[in-house]
């Protein structure tokens, strides 16, 4: 397991960080992505440890709260002392009560969900909040301010946010640069071989401004994990026979599986190896979030660490995967080729 810089800060995380949508699951969508109950979660969270994971993802809308208990429960059972783990969890959505003001990212919500995760937690301080959506309702600056509290009062170490467009994000950058904020540290959003649209304006600002990327669904919902038909057959119990998410365009999606599958028959590993072990060799990416409902496939998704994809490997899988050409993105890469040839030049490459 290695360990890589979060944003811009000193912590470093597992280049793996363990999800867990999975757990508190009864009915509906909750129900169906997972129904792991206490010591099913334990058995995960405690291999992960075991293989060196010290980052934990969780969510306060996950299974309307009992994923933050299961999680918090499990690390005072397993007695994980707090400074070996770095807890992360998300608000935005409801979680519980349900009220005109008990979601989005507004300072009343933001000062209210902080003190439930906290208790369903079990934690004095949370190392990474992030907001979980973006409000159209709320001012950015509001948020931030909030936000900015809970840091220094010390119930939060950083702040992210998730499934925000690039100038949202830069946006948020601006303000907290011009008040003296706590700035978002990462991005939480949806990146795989079969949807790598992030490229296309969100990759490059992260880089420019240090803001770390956490994946989540990196097998694109199971997809990518090699037990899906082109004609719809799947594995009992799949998940996207009855959650078809996220959304991904499946032909492309296929086209990505061949390419993985012939590569992973050459080595003797998972298909699913090969979709994680792509991400981990793209320098953007600082840590991506992998669910389990069974020790076996935590174990499977692990053992892509180990994986380093040849120059040819990664060649394949980056054409079969290319995205489609689009404005400005062709313009700018057109008009820009002397220039980048230049840069090149002068630092002796």
């Amino acid at each position: 397991m290695r360990y890589r810089k979060f944003g811009n800060t000193g912590l470093f995380v597992s280049e793996l960080c363990l999800g867990t949508m999975t757990f508190g699951g009864e009915e509906g969508m909750w129900g169906q992505i997972g129904k792991l109950q206490q010591g099913e979660a334990e058995a995960l969270i405690g291999r992960s440890l075991d293989a060196g994971i010290n980052f934990i993802d969780t969510a306060d809308v996950y299974s309307d709260g009992r994923s933050e208990i299961i999680t918090g429960q499990a690390l005072k059972n397993l007695k994980v002392p707090r400074e070996n783990v770095v807890v992360a969890t998300k608000v935005f959505g409801e979680a519980g009560t349900k009220s005109t003001n008990s979601r989005g990212m507004s300072r009343f919500h933001i000062m209210d969900a902080v003190k439930a995760s906290l208790q369903r937690l079990q934690l004095d301080h949370i190392d990474l909040y992030q907001i979980h959506g973006f409000d159209p309702a709320t001012p950015i600056e509001e948020a931030l301010r909030a936000l900015d509290t809970l840091v220094q009062q010390g119930h939060v170490r950083y702040l992210g946010v998730s499934n925000w467009a690039a100038w949202q994000i830069m946006k948020a950058l601006g303000i907290s640069e011009r008040l003296g904020l706590a700035r978002f540290e990462s991005l939480q959003a949806y990146y795989t071989l079969a949807g790598r649209d992030l490229e296309r304006e969100v990759v490059p600002m992260l880089q420019s401004e240090k803001v770390g990327l956490m994946v989540w669904s990196p097998l694109a919902g199971g997809l990518l994990s090699g037990k899906y038909t082109r004609d719809g057959q799947a594995e009992a119990g799949s998940r996207r026979i009855t959650f078809d998410f996220p959304l991904i365009d499946k032909e492309r999606a296929f086209d990505c599986v061949d390419v993985m599958r012939m590569i992973a028959e050459l080595r003797g590993v998972s298909v699913a190896q090969i979709a994680l072990a792509w991400l981990l060799h793209q320098p953007v990416v600082t840590s991506v979030i992998i669910g389990a409902k069974r020790v076996a496939q935590l174990d499977d998704n692990l053992a892509a660490t180990a994986i380093k994809l040849s120059a040819e490997e990664l060649a394949v899988l980056d054409q079969v995967s290319a995205l489609p050409r689009e404005y400005p993105g062709w313009m700018l890469e057109r008009q820009g080729v002397y220039r980048r040839q230049q840069l090149v030049d002068s630092q002796g490459g």
